[in-house]
């Protein structure tokens, strides 16, 4: 029997920390450098603003059809093999599609780098729980959950300036990232040991006789809504709604995005000093509701800090996802983590993508204070669904 995560050595388990979060802000990187190639797509290759656009969600697309096979992958094979395969066939899709000519191919190539990319979503958590104690695995998830927001944020500060030289160089920023990660990855990362005890329990279906699960994945559903609509349409409001300069405004979004994931930090560690991820998520999710609202006032009333009131609702909408992850992949269990981290981010990714349209269309209609207060719909019938304290004792 190899050592547990309560005696792996704890200079190994914040390596393998390091590695994974590495890993997933590469693949993040690379999901979202097309998004920052619309205007190049458009002047350079004729496409219209809608195919562009087109093109620059096809990196989701990818994400959202193999999160499930590569969580399974990593649930009978392994953390390793996934990350680093999963990083090299996004490094093959970033050659492809520097060399393609036609609009297709490079969205072709933009999905396979995605299903590449989708393997440090569904791996990384796993590596997370299955080196960390339970004690420690709140704080361990809030750190692997800032991947997400820095590789966004270095892509929107490395992206657009490499892309004054052409396509290809843009490109290049997520093919340095993700290359030498894939092989670093496949020399560096070791599989979290698994328990030789209690078989039948480690391998029964965590689904089966019990919807704790569902609930969790059902909530972290309707918490992505105000998240999303914020990350989405906070910069927008900021500009049209608050009569801010494109610069300040970015630069406040900026502050929420780097706040958030500090929140996200300190969410973890409150989990694993109370000993409870359900806890805290209820909170959180009665917090955003209450920060919407409060959102919604402000800009009703044209408050002067109502930029403010941005950043700590945008702190507040992200604060959970690291609890309901932990949460899952401790329920799961370690045969189960990968499958159930894979559905948690499929459900998140595929409502996500429904915010956009909806909630443009609610801002159209009613204007931005009224779709603020029906984001905060959301949160609030979430945390009704949220297990309570004895359900999670009873399910770990």
């Amino acid at each position: 029997m190899g050592p547990t995560p309560a005696t792996a050595s704890p200079a190994r388990a914040w390596t393998m920390l390091a590695l994974g979060t590495a890993a997933q802000t590469a693949g993040t990187v690379f999901v979202s450098t097309p998004a920052f190639l619309i205007p190049l797509l458009h002047e350079q290759r004729s496409l219209s603003l809608a195919q562009a656009g087109l093109v620059a969600s096809a990196p989701l697309v990818g994400l959202v059809l193999s999160l499930i096979a590569w969580g399974a992958l990593a649930d009978r094979r392994g953390e390793r093999l996934v990350i680093a395969s999963g990083l090299a066939l996004t490094a093959v899709a970033t050659v492809g599609a520097m060399f393609s000519t036609g609009y297709v191919a490079l969205g072709l190539f933009f999905v396979l780098g995605g299903v590449g990319a989708a393997s440090t979503n569904a791996a990384s958590g796993r590596v997370v729980v299955g080196w960390f104690a339970k004690d420690r695995r709140g704080l361990a998830m809030g750190v692997r959950q800032i991947a997400q927001p820095l590789g966004t944020t270095l892509a929107a500060v490395i992206v657009p300036t490499a892309a004054e030289s052409g396509i290809d160089a843009a490109l290049a920023v997520p093919l340095i990232a993700v290359a030498p990660l894939a092989v670093i990855c496949a020399i560096g990362i070791r599989n979290p040991p698994r328990p030789a005890s209690a078989p039948a329990l480690a391998t029964a279906n965590p689904y089966r006789g019990s919807g704790f699960l569902w609930r969790i994945h059902l909530v972290s559903v309707l918490l992505v809504v105000p998240q999303y609509t914020l990350a989405l349409f906070g910069l927008l409001w900021l500009i049209a709604g608050q009569g801010w300069d494109p610069i300040g405004a970015g630069l406040v979004i900026g502050a929420a995005q780097f706040v958030g994931a500090l929140g996200r930090i300190g969410a973890g560690v409150l989990s694993d000093r109370i000993g409870s991820r359900v806890r805290p998520l209820r909170w959180i999710s009665l917090a955003a509701a209450a920060s919407m609202l409060a959102l919604a006032a402000a800009a009703a009333t044209q408050w002067s800090l109502a930029p403010l009131v941005l950043v700590v609702a945008t702190t507040i909408s992200v604060a959970d996802n690291g609890l309901a992850f932990t949460s899952v992949a401790e329920v799961a269990g370690p045969v189960w983590a990968g499958r159930a981290l894979g559905v948690q981010n499929t459900g998140q990714f595929v409502a996500a993508a429904a915010v956009g349209p909806v909630v443009g269309v609610l801002i159209t209609v009613l204007g931005y204070p009224l779709a603020f207060a029906a984001s905060a719909v959301a949160p609030v019938l979430a945390t009704p669904l949220i297990p309570d304290a004895r359900a999670e004792r009873d399910r770990l």
